[in-house]
């Protein structure tokens, strides 16, 4: 281990499968989650000056199961119910994880089907899975979701009760409700990078906290399921759309649409992961809506130039993914791609019938600006473009457009 760096990205890695050991083993997981993390804190305390050791996963679930032990005794001694007392002692050689007993299986997938699990919210789904399984701090979580520390820590209590109180098995789910689980952990680490790569308030364009534990966790899921196409449709897409990130702003922060973004900028390493990724996961099929995505993606990352998208593929592919769901984002994307292959007018039509379903997204009318723009009706663009700029609650999207309608001056 050669800088703090390196050992906290080790911290991050561990930590679930360390949590995921515990909760498999003793159950309790809020307060297994409270033992992790004392235990992280006491690995980064003493792993600096000490080294780390051969095994740190079992060092790590040592600690965390002798804290366990303690926390779930000083509960009982609070509470003195001596019949919980005696269900919840451990045997002695359960205290920690000896070193030459053969490492248990990685539980972290099963930690996060715990904690996307339908009984929570899907707010709770994320922030617990970003606290538990990310990684992330709660402040970290509460940042994510522009909040205060306090509220956060509440909302995450609640989420840990609710699966306390309901009795959920740290299980891999039955087969009849494995499917439906699954995607609801590939949905909800879809929405933490959407917020990461996109943020939808607040004063910067980009969260890479969000997006960085996203793709990690993505990766994760692919690795413990190298067979479900989704998810590796699922991680194309964020290695292909994170790519261009370094190229989406100004060294002051502010939006650089992708037609004016410096290609030069964008990671080449993360396109060429995400598009060998793509081409495997097609052929395999079944089809699913993250591999369309990531199949559109990829066509605008591997175009030279913006002049240069096959924009025709991208809309054949869009309605293709509508076959899956009426989305009305999806369909507002599918809209921008026919203006691209068939010309502003019938966009404009497709975008009348979705501004309905979505009377308050600035991208509604940003993107009729535009196309009112591509149709030379520069004082109805301008006003549009306004329009957008009031609706938006993210401070570079606001300035992005109201700098497109002062250019229409």
């Amino acid at each position: 281990m050669t800088g703090r760096g390196e050992l906290e990205d080790l911290l991050r890695d561990l930590a679930p499968r360390v949590l995921g050991a515990l909760v498999r083993r003793y159950g309790h997981f809020d307060t297994a989650e409270d033992a992790v993390q004392e235990a992280l804190l006491a690995a980064a305390t003493r792993w600096p000056a000490q080294g780390v050791p051969d095994e740190p996963r079992n060092w790590l679930i040592t600690v965390a199961a002798r804290r366990l032990t303690d926390l779930l005794r000083n509960e009982q001694a609070r509470r003195q119910r001596e019949e919980v007392v005696a269900h919840w002692a451990l045997p002695r050689d359960r205290l920690a994880a000896p070193a030459d007993r053969p490492p248990d299986g990685d539980d972290t997938v099963i930690l996060l089907f715990l904690c996307c699990h339908p009984a929570l919210s899907p707010t709770a789904q994320i922030a617990l899975t970003l606290r538990a399984v990310g990684g992330l701090t709660t402040a970290e979580v509460a940042r994510a979701f522009l909040t205060s520390e306090a509220t956060m820590t509440r909302r995450i209590s609640r989420a840990k009760a609710t699966i306390r109180d309901s009795g959920i098995p740290f299980a891999v789910p039955a087969p009849e409700e494995r499917a439906a689980r699954l995607a609801a952990v590939r949905h909800v680490l879809y929405l933490i990078f959407t917020e990461g790569y996109a943020a939808t308030s607040g004063a910067e364009l980009h969260r890479a906290e969000l997006s960085t534990a996203a793709i990690r966790l993505t990766r994760l899921l692919h690795r413990l399921l190298p067979e479900d196409a989704e998810t590796a449709g699922l991680l194309a897409l964020m290695l292909l759309t994170d790519a261009r990130r370094p190229a989406r702003t100004t060294p002051t922060g502010d939006l650089i649409p992708m037609h004016d973004q410096d290609r030069s900028r964008w990671r080449t390493k993360d396109i060429a992961e995400g598009i060998a990724l793509i081409t495997a996961t097609l052929p395999r099929g079944p089809l699913g809506p993250y591999q369309l995505q990531a199949a559109i993606a990829a066509l605008h990352d591997e175009a030279p130039d913006y002049a240069s998208t096959d924009w025709p593929q991208i809309t054949a592919l869009y309605e293709r993914l509508l076959t899956f769901s009426d989305n009305p984002v999806v369909a507002l994307n599918h809209a921008a791609s026919v203006a691209m292959s068939h010309g502003p007018e019938p966009a404009l039509r497709l975008l009348d019938q979705i501004s309905p379903r979505l009377p308050d997204d600035h991208r509604v009318d940003a993107t009729r600006a535009h196309l009112l723009e591509m149709l030379g009706n520069f004082p109805q663009a301008r006003t549009t473009y306004r329009t957008a700029a009031q609706k938006a609650r993210s401070l570079p999207q606001q300035r992005y457009l109201n700098a497109q309608a002062d250019r229409l001056e």
